[in-house]
């Protein structure tokens, strides 16, 4: 066996693609789109070497185009997810001591592969069944999974690197390795991205992984899964099954061999794991690591010294960019009374002018919410602020499920900073303004901070130092992710490593160092190379 202390290719951030008119890849990616609008899936359930159908079936339809079919997923029952264990206990064997530089290997290469002929095929799958436009996709599908799996390479090494010192005759080691057991991976619909990396992330690691997509995710989960088997990854190490969620979450979360929990979606779910975790504990060989990112009630805060036309466009982008459906989304703004008038006209224009539609046609920046159910959520709150005394719709308000689900961008301005959309998670194109008095606005950060139980993302607005440095201060605890005039969307791996605390997770900073260390377990070796041979120490002399 050849040694050597390896050295990874250093890891860039993926140049994103513009898609400008006439360009060969806006060709390339139109066309397979129609190509892949025209065929019809028949998505499997992957439990090591197999691809098994079972018979029951979900459909797969575009948001915006809900008539046509995309074809179907099959979905497991109980029998299939206790198999899964199996399969990923018995692949742990061989992954867990395969060398690192291996498992490295493995994780470049699908970059490699996606940055070049998966890329296409997985952006098509994010514009059609996800309904994102063709810079989101590319953002989100292509460039940030890439991130994901080079910058995760380079912060593995990183961890390793980290050794102890050694005294004078003494060499003290840190080794580091998988979890024992298995991990569950839970991935959301909005972000590809996100259900790569979940299952990815530990499976670098060394671990192995069940993996539950979104239902609304699976079209793109599929192709995923294809990009993992060409990259290499050994059959069992990443099995992806789909179902009933409650049924697969129970199984899994009752196995002794459960190891942790990787997972991106609603508060409420994260928090039922915790209460199932904790009845189950008596029968786990290890403490389970619970990693989770959750909801989020995103803020723009704008100092009475900020640019009017930067915040008005920090808000059009944060709030709207993939129909809001981002956890980072600005879903509440605090305006002051001074500059509100110069706000509202530019947001205005900006909202008019903003298309809606397929994402077939790239001069669309609004497409579809996810499905039928979001849909009917997000029209409740604005049919009810359309109502309330203390609230005005004042921009957007029109929607229509008759081709897909369409919602206008919609501004809601209203007289009460805990008026219910200031508060609760909406994830729509649906943004609250609270309009305060200029001399308040520090009392307006202590309402702020106070609002809501999440703690994401956030931004400000000051071109006062003294201002934003009181903000920041203030703020501290409000936000895992936190912008000085910019939106509050768009981290990027390696760059800003994401997450947040309060109700919205654990803060483990997907894309880091800290979230990779959630995933291995650590034995410090001494050796001693000329040990004792009396008890007795000097002071006894």
């Amino acid at each position: 066996m050849a040694n050597g202390f390896f050295t990874v290719p250093k890891a860039i951030n993926e140049p994103v693609r513009d898609y400008a008119p006439g360009s060969k890849e806006r060709t390339n990616l139109l066309a397979m789109y129609k190509k892949m609008h025209k065929e019809s899936v028949d998505i499997p359930v992957y439990i090591g070497a197999e691809e098994i159908r079972t018979g029951k079936t979900g459909n797969i339809h575009p948001p915006h185009d809900i008539k046509h079919s995309l074809g179907q997923f099959h979905q497991a029952d109980q029998v299939l997810v206790e198999k899964a264990v199996s399969v990923a206990l018995k692949a742990r064997d061989k992954w867990a001591t395969m060398p690192w530089e291996e498992r490295a290997a493995i994780f470049l290469r699908a970059a490699e592969l996606l940055a070049g002929p998966y890329r296409d095929k997985l952006n098509a799958a994010t514009m059609l069944a996800q309904s994102k436009n063709v810079f989101q996709a590319e953002i989100d599908a292509a460039c940030e999974l890439i991130d994901f799996f080079r910058f995760n390479v380079q912060f593995m090494t990183e961890i390793y690197e980290n050794q102890p010192d050694s005294a004078p005759g003494i060499w003290n080691r840190m080794e580091y390795r998988p979890l024992e057991g298995f991990i569950y991976a839970i991935t959301p619909f909005n972000f590809t991205s996100i259900a790569g990396n979940l299952p990815a992330a530990p499976a670098l690691m060394g671990n192995v992984v069940i993996w539950k997509p979104a239902r609304t995710q699976m079209y793109s989960a599929n192709i995923i899964m294809q990009l993992f088997k060409e990259a290499g990854l050994p059959d069992g190490v990443i099995n992806m099954i789909t179902g009933r969620s409650s049924m697969i979450t129970e199984v899994v979360m009752k196995h002794p061999e459960f190891a942790g929990v990787h997972f991106t979606g609603s508060t409420q779910v994260f928090k039922s794991f915790w209460k199932l975790i904790g009845n189950n504990m008596i029968d786990y060989k290890y403490y389970p690591r619970i990693v989770g990112e959750t909801g989020g009630k995103d803020f723009v805060w704008a100092h009475p010294s900020a640019n009017a036309a930067q915040v008005a466009t920090a808000l059009s982008r944060g709030a709207f960019e993939y129909q809001g459906q981002k956890c980072s989304a600005a879903s509440r703004a605090y305006i002051p009374k001074s500059m509100w008038k110069e706000v509202r006209k530019i947001l205005t224009e900006q909202i008019d002018s903003m298309k809606m539609g397929s994402p077939e046609d790239t001069s669309n920046f609004i497409n579809a919410v996810i499905d039928q159910s979001s849909f009917d959520n997000l029209t409740s709150f604005i049919d009810n602020a359309k109502k309330d005394k203390n609230a005005e719709v004042i921009i957007g308000g029109d929607y229509s499920d008759e081709v897909g689900y369409f919602i206008r961008p919609t501004v809601i301005l209203t007289t009460d900073p805990h008026y219910v959309t200031m508060e609760e998670e909406l994830f729509g194109p649906v943004l609250t303004i609270y309009v305060y008095e200029d001399k308040k606005w520090e009392s307006t950060l202590e309402t702020l901070n106070k609002t809501s139980p999440y703690a994401l993302t956030g931004a400000i607005f000051s071109n006062d130092r003294y201002a934003a440095e009181i903000a920041t201060k203030k703020l501290v605890d409000a936000a895992g992710n936190f912008y000085i005039n910019d939106k509050p969307t768009g981290a990027v791996v390696g760059q800003q490593p994401f997450g947040g605390a309060r109700g919205s997770g654990t803060n483990d900073k997907a894309g880091s160092v800290w979230n990779l260390l959630r995933w291995v377990n650590t034995r410090t070796i001494k050796e001693t190379f000329n040990p004792p041979t009396d008890y007795r120490y000097p002071f006894l002399g």
